[in-house]
């Protein structure tokens, strides 16, 4: 009975490179960091968005918020130099 070696899979990316990127990166000072976020394909994601948002806008607590927001930045903004002035 012959032996034979397992076949190599050559699609399979090499560790000690990733390895060695990530020690790079954190050389650098750069961490890893994963994000998951909503896929926007996903079947009924626009529907479940629009209904968030009308619940958002219709809220009252929003609707403060945003009015305190907008009010900081105008207060805020009166400090600020014209954007179309030469510095």
């Amino acid at each position: 009975m012959a032996r034979y070696r397992p076949p190599m899979n050559v699609h399979t990316p090499k560790l000690d490179k990733y390895k060695a990127y990530r020690a790079r990166k954190k050389a650098a000072g750069l961490k890893q960091v994963r994000i998951w976020t909503l896929d926007p394909d996903a079947p009924g994601f626009k529907e479940r968005m629009a209904t968030d948002w009308e619940r958002i806008n219709a809220s009252q607590s929003e609707q403060e918020v945003v009015r305190d927001i907008e009010n900081g930045m105008a207060e805020d903004s009166k400090e600020w130099p014209a954007w179309n002035e030469e510095a």
